[in-house]
This record gives structure tokens, C-alpha cells and sequence, in this order.
């Protein structure tokens, strides 16, 4: 039995830059060592080969939206129904770590029974393969500080929890927007440990353009977005790394130190953490964010009135 299982819904392996930033990533996780176990989902262009090639194992069959895109409900439910390891991490399939990704998920899985794991990561330019023979660790290491930049704070590119967490999730489309955003607001509503893995593990995120989507837009502004911020339930439960509750330092969880902003954020989300009223989130984000709550509805507005043209078009 492997302690952890890291999976992933890679993208097609057809572009040059994502299937070198890709095989990087699934060589990087296979270098962690036997504990882990890697698992690519979907049956996108070059998956099965990769699969076959680094040894991993690959699931084809994963359920899709109508456009295609796999499910984030099905990916996790078949990343535990083939692994029989105690801690599995979701990573973005363009992600690098180092070991500190592996002994940090031992450490928090030894002090709690229910968490998710989340951190920053640094942003990395790479247009080659890596070398991942030994002494790769050191290697990465120095290359990320040489010339990574530290992303901001804002969604998370891995998230590390216990098996039987997230057993439920709505269908959200991989790759869209808000469905990271509620792995991370589902664990404070259940009042798990919500950590900042960000003081004990290095990640890197290969850099890359939006070519892969229609039309090279950014995942926000497709109709698969729109659709996952309705089944998360709106933005009000959009959370982020600065909602976490504790930090991993030095292998030990430990409470995140009160601030004024962190205080203020509490106000912000405790209806939706504590009293599921999301009217009253509204009314407050609209007074503490005026200008915001603002835009927010003239594009909601702007985005109904579009649909209703569309449709108008249509019945000519």
C-alpha cells in the first residue's frame, strides 16, 4: 500500500509547451519514491502513452460536462475507488514538488484525522524537460528560488486530504473557476483543519498560455465557469488561502495568529461557514466592498441580458 496517491486530468499531450511542462510534472511526482503512487485521469490525446511510459496508472473513463471537460466529482471519486492509500492530493497535472510535499502530508495526517492542505506557489518559466536522476531535489530547489516568483495568495494548486474527506462534491468542470475555491470554503463549513502548507512546502507552477481553451480565453470567462460558481453555491463562498485557520511550520499544525484583516474576512464569511444565509454574506461583502458587489451585479446583469439576446437570436 502507498501512503499517498497524487492524481490528476492532465490536458492533451498535442502541444508542444503542455506536454513537456506535463511529462515534468508526472516525473517530478514519480521521483517522490514508492510511497506514492501517481494516477492520471481522463483519456485526453498522449495520456495512455505517458501513463505507460513513467509508470503510472491511468483511468480512461471519467465522466464529462457536454463540452468534454471532465468532471471534478468523478476524478476524485475514482482516484479513491483504484488507491487504497490513506492520503490522496489533488495537483494540477503542471505542478512541481519537492520531498517536503510528501513529509508534510505524513506530518498533518499523524496529528488530525479530518484537513485539507492547501499553499502558495512560485511561478516558473520552463521550456525544456527536467533532469530527474539523482540529486533532482537540490537541483529544483536552487532552480525555483533562482527564478521563480511567489505567486500571490489567491487559489491553490494542490490540495492534500484524508480519503474519506470530499467523498460528495457537485460536478464541477475541471480546469474552470470555483470549484478550487469551494474545496477550500467545504472544509471550513466542516470545520476541519484548513492549513496553509505555504511555511513547509515549495511548489512550482510551470508557466503556460490558455491556448488549450476555446478561443484562448481565460477558464473565467466560459460558460463552464458561469456554471461552476452556480454549483458552488455563488462567489460569497468563494474562499481562498487567507481564510485558512492553521499553518504547518516545522512539521507541527498550528493555529494562524489573529490580525485586524483576519478578523474582518471572519465577518465577511461567517455566514456562509457558520449560518449557510447567503443573503446576509451579500449584504455584508456589498458593505465592507461597495464598489465590487457593485460590478458584480451590473455583470451579472449584463451576462442575463446577454443569455436573453442569444436566445432572442436563436428563435428567428
Amino acid at each position: 500500500m502507498t501512503f499517498l496517491n497524487i492524481f490528476t486530468a492532465p490536458k492533451p499531450f498535442t502541444n508542444p509547451h503542455i506536454n513537456i511542462i506535463q511529462r515534468n510534472a508526472v516525473m517530478n511526482w514519480r521521483a517522490l519514491g514508492p510511497q506514492v503512487q501517481v494516477t492520471l485521469v481522463g483519456n485526453e490525446a498522449g495520456m495512455a502513452e505517458v501513463a505507460a511510459e513513467y509508470g503510472c496508472r491511468h483511468l480512461p473513463e471519467v465522466a464529462t460536462n457536454e463540452y468534454g471537460t471532465p468532471l471534478i466529482s468523478d476524478i476524485f471519486a475514482l482516484a479513491r475507488q483504484y488507491s487504497d492509500s490513506p492520503v490522496l492530493a489533488y495537483l494540477n497535472a503542471d505542478i512541481l514538488v519537492l520531498p517536503d510535499f510528501l513529509a508534510a502530508a505524513h506530518a498533518v495526517a499523524a496529528q488530525a484525522e479530518k484537513f485539507l492542505v492547501v499553499g502558495q506557489r512560485y511561478d516558473l518559466d520552463v521550456t525544456d524537460l527536467l533532469d530527474f536522476s539523482a540529486g533532482w531535489d537540490e537541483r529544483l530547489r536552487q532552480l525555483i528560488h533562482a527564478r521563480g516568483k511567489l505567486h500571490a495568495p489567491g487559489g491553490s494548486d494542490y490540495f492534500i486530504f484524508p480519503r474519506d474527506a470530499y467523498t460528495e462534491m457537485p460536478p464541477f468542470a475541471v480546469g474552470r473557476p470555483m470549484w478550487d475555491n469551494w474545496m477550500i470554503y467545504h472544509a471550513r463549513r466542516s470545520g476541519w483543519p484548513l492549513i496553509n502548507g505555504t511555511p513547509s512546502i515549495t511548489i512550482a507552477h510551470e508557466n503556460h498560455d490558455y491556448s488549450h481553451l476555446p478561443g484562448g480565453q481565460p477558464p473565467y470567462r466560459l460558460p463552464e465557469g458561469e456554471r461552476n460558481i452556480k454549483l458552488a453555491g455563488g462567489k460569497r463562498r468563494s474562499m481562498y488561502l487567507r481564510d485558512c485557520t492553521h499553518e504547518l511550520v516545522n512539521g507541527q499544525i498550528r493555529p494562524i495568529r489573529p490580525t485586524l484583516p483576519r478578523f474582518i474576512r471572519a465577518i465577511e464569511t461567517f455566514p456562509v461557514t457558520r449560518l449557510n444565509a447567503y443573503w446576509l454574506a451579500e449584504i455584508i461583502f456589498a458593505l465592507f466592498h461597495p464598489g465590487r458587489a457593485f460590478g458584480e451585479w451590473r455583470g451579472r446583469l449584463m451576462y442575463k441580458l446577454n443569455q436573453l439576446l442569444r436566445q432572442k437570436s436563436r428563435g428567428r
